[in-house]
């Protein structure tokens, strides 16, 4: 198990793995916590938001946008649906 250099990260197994996939310090430090913690598992949450397929493209734009999503400007509507869902 890596040595927890920072406190902050709960899970430093998932934030090293996520980090060597290319997430964001940000995104892989949230998604590390969250899943540290039984009351946010990430897996356990959703079902709030509508289905990307009722998403316009343009929320899903700026979706991916927030995910710092590459070539998201050249995607269509299906397109973008796939690469967020990754």
């Amino acid at each position: 198990m890596p040595k927890n250099d920072n406190p902050s990260i709960k899970n430093e197994e998932v934030y090293e793995a996520l980090r060597d996939k290319g997430a964001s310090k940000e995104k892989a430090a949230r998604i590390a916590n969250a899943q540290a913690s039984p009351s946010q598992h990430p897996s356990r949450k959703g079902g709030k938001a509508p289905p990307y397929e009722e998403w316009t493209k343009d929320e899903l734009y700026e979706r991916a946008q927030e995910l710092d999503i590459d070539g998201r400007s050249d995607m269509s509507k299906s397109e973008l649906i796939d690469a967020l869902r990754r």
